[in-house]
């Protein structure tokens, strides 16, 4: 059975979209914020695995299709954008000035953090890039000298976290300007508190597009300087 399994092309793709569709199923049905469908997905796969028995460069090499899609859905966040850009163009200032706050959140939040628990060089600039996309945190992580597997695991897993708490957030802090709203998931929780965004609305959904690049290209040069204070 496990020969079949680790011998078949599209088992870990799909694996990894029936886990999805259960996590969607389940975030309909019950309605709750917890109940974060990549999340569900992300529990299933690794309780599937744990139960075949299958190593994960098994499942990764057949899951490896889903990741060809990565490129054109990310292009494809620029047409809601596109669809804003009035709307941006009249903002310009406070985005901008959202965008650069939230990324010295995050690195300044790291830095406290690692002084506080005494976290050592490689550790340290291993979680700077948490909230960028994953395709620019990699290669910021293994240019500042950190641990890129460890990398992505906390950039998924901020992702989730923002995609999760952010609802929340909002109503705790009363936060309904819907641009707003769009620039704090898109800077803290890149492109899965991106998908968060565009259930809101639009106008949020444009707007955390247009932060994901952004913020990554802030924290870039951010994290280089941010690098050297531990």
């Amino acid at each position: 059975m496990q020969h079949i399994i680790t011998d078949s092309v599209f088992f870990g793709a799909v694996i990894s979209l029936a886990a999805y569709e259960a996590g969607l199923l389940l975030k309909r049905k019950f309605k709750l914020a917890i109940l974060n469908p990549l999340l569900i997905g992300t529990i299933c796969v690794m309780a599937v695995l744990s139960f075949l028995n299958v190593e994960y460069s098994h499942y990764n090499e057949s899951a490896r299709y889903i990741s060809y899609l990565l490129t054109p859905a990310t292009i494809c966040l620029a047409v809601p954008l596109y669809r804003q850009l009035a709307l941006l163009k009249s903002n310009l200032k406070a985005v901008a000035g959202g965008i650069t706050s939230g990324v010295l959140a995050s690195l300044v939040s790291v830095f406290l953090l690692a002084k506080l628990f005494g976290l050592n060089h490689e550790q340290y600039v291993t979680l700077l890039p948490k909230s960028i996309t994953t395709a620019i945190g990699l290669g910021i992580s293994e240019e500042l000298g950190g641990v890129p597997t460890i990398t992505v695991a906390v950039i998924i897993v901020t992702g989730i976290l923002g995609n999760v708490i952010a609802e929340f957030v909002y109503k705790l802090f009363r936060i309904e300007e819907p641009i707003a709203r769009g620039l704090a998931l898109g800077t803290a929780s890149h492109a899965i508190g991106t998908a968060r965004a565009m259930e809101m609305g639009e106008v949020e959904g444009a707007m955390s597009s247009l932060a994901i690049a952004v913020a990554g290209l802030m924290t870039v040069i951010g994290a280089s300087l941010f690098a050297n204070l531990i």
